[in-house]
């Protein structure tokens, strides 16, 4: 195992994510309003993964990929469920810290006991509102939010009795938007960055560093500073695409509650909620503009392998749906980035990659840059066989001794790390009650399945991309559809649910979010 004495001979590793950014919202992808220079930069100098996804998307599930390499089969969290403990073993931190790296979080964990470092040598937390940390008539004091965060904490010696509610926001509230009501440095992003940087001055720099630098943000509440609001007060948006398969009467007037999953929202409600969502991604992107001058100024930037992903997406209207957890293209297809400033990897700059990732992939990517070995128990794969130009020295140096039999499984049944054997379908799911849903996609098709209901849906990707209307009843796609029914039944054989005998679905099993082996 690589040890510190080496680590001049490592890069360090920074890991970026964002919560509830949809794939979309990048400028160099094509979108119409939003403006993302830094992030455009990262990517037209790096690797942008096009078909990236959660397969689990919502917090706690995905987080649960990041951390330990699995799908979400093996990590046993296939819905949203707080208050679970985190007993994982073998982690990301955890590796990259025994391998010598000194490791830190800011921001976002969502584990459970909140304070939980899985392998972190020091975590500075902002989890942003969780209702179950909240709740002042069940939760013990040394749960609660006022003692675990450390944004809320810092807050208050600047604004004394200042809460994450002052807006009158909810956590959850994708419709409605006001601007922020305190210096912008006040802000949970820029304090995000803040903290970050102070990381450099204490790290220890004898050692590779690990940093995941984890916003909240665009996560709801909608609450950029108004400058960055500004920005976007007069831009044309397009509206939210709406297929032909969607209700659309919202005889219950849905969309009226602020924290709606579906409905049909005033106009003048959604437009100020996209400007504002597409405001908090530009302010996001300028603070890590911020780091990245930073880190440059610490003379690490070259040294530093950069990873920029979202840990799932927003439907923010499409299909008269908001939120996450839907199988749809807004709430599953995310952002994925990464750079090499200092050509560690001999990237393939500014290539566009269409082979299916996911969180789980992020790990064992992440331990490859590093040159620490992939523990057995990862499920994800590597990306840099997909992201690599040709070897170099420091490509060969960085993989010498992982050896290809320590590598995990893919989803779709192969080991080949091989660009040309690259997963052929993943696999996705949300324990989500009566829409409780399960997917498949390869990237240019979707198969979605509705376990309660037993409602099947068939996207093609290639020739309609924004799931505008549903095949499946199309005679010329009846054998596609046959083709990926039959592997989500074997996907699903021998769940605890019981949705697969082996030989078809079966709808109306119970869900459940999270697996009974992960209370063993």
């Amino acid at each position: 195992m690589t040890t510190s004495s080496d680590s001049s001979q490592r890069p360090n590793v920074l890991l970026i994510t964002v919560d509830q950014m949809r794939f979309d919202c990048l400028s160099i992808a094509g979108h119409p309003v939003v403006e993302t220079p830094n992030l455009d930069e990262l990517a037209r100098t790096g690797v942008r993964f096009d078909r990236a996804y959660s397969a689990t998307p919502t917090c706690v599930p995905a987080r649960a990929a990041i951390f330990t390499g699995q799908s979400q089969r093996t990590h046993g969290r296939v819905g949203y469920q707080d208050g679970v403990p985190w007993n994982y073993d073998t982690t990301l931190p955890g590796e990259l810290a025994k391998a010598g790296y000194h490791t830190q979080c800011v921001g976002k964990m969502h584990v459970y006991p909140a304070r939980r470092l899985l392998g972190f040598h020091n975590v500075v937390l902002h989890d942003g509102y969780l209702h179950h940390n909240r709740n002042r008539s069940h939760v013990a004091a040394k749960d609660h939010y006022d003692q675990v965060d450390d944004y809320l904490n810092w807050l208050r010696e600047r604004v004394p009795a200042a809460d994450l509610t002052d807006l009158g926001l909810d956590c959850n509230a994708s419709t409605v938007a006001r601007p922020w009501h305190l210096p912008e440095m006040l802000h949970p992003t820029n304090w995000t960055v803040t903290q970050s940087i102070d990381f450099l001055r204490r790290r220890d720099s004898d050692k590779p560093f690990f940093l995941w630098m984890s916003f909240v943000r665009p996560h709801p509440p909608f609450d950029p500073p108004q400058a960055y609001l500004d920005l976007y007060a007069d831009a044309e948006f397009q509206g939210p695409v709406v297929g032909d398969w969607a209700d659309g009467d919202d005889a219950m007037q849905e969309g009226l509650n602020p924290v709606t999953f579906r409905g049909k929202v005033p106009q003048r409600r959604l437009k100020q909620a996209m400007a504002a969502y597409y405001a908090l991604i530009t302010h996001i992107d300028h603070q890590i503009g911020r780091f990245l001058q930073v880190l440059n100024e610490y003379g690490e930037l070259n040294n530093t392998i950069i990873m920029f992903t979202s840990d799932h997406g927003e439907l923010l209207g499409d299909h008269h749906l908001f939120r996450k957890s839907m199988p749809y293209e807004g709430s599953t297809r995310v952002p994925f980035i990464v750079n090499d400033p200092g050509g560690w990897l001999g990237l393939k700059q500014g290539a566009v990659l269409s082979e299916v990732i996911e969180m789980r992939d992020i790990m064992p990517s992440l331990l490859e840059a590093a040159s620490v070995p992939i523990p057995s128990s990862v499920d994800g794969q590597s990306i840099w066989k997909l992201a690599r130009a040709v070897p170099t020295e420091k490509t060969d140096a960085l993989i010498e001794g992982t050896a290809v039999s320590d590598l995990p499984a893919l989803s779709g049944r192969t080991r080949n790390i091989e660009a040309s054997a690259w997963r052929s379908y993943l696999h996705g799911e949300q324990a989500q009650g009566d829409a409780s849903n399960h997917w498949l996609t390869n990237g240019k098709e979707k198969y979605i399945w509705f376990s309660q209901t037993g409602v099947e849906q068939y996207f093609d990707l290639v020739h309609d991309p924004l799931e505008l209307h549903n095949a499946v009843h199309d005679s010329d796609k009846t054998a596609r559809v046959v083709y990926w029914r039959n592997i989500l039944v074997q996907e699903l054989s021998g769940r605890e649910e019981g949705y697969s005998n082996g030989q078809k679905l079966i709808v109306g099993c119970r869900p459940i979010a999270t697996l009974t082996h992960v209370y063993e």
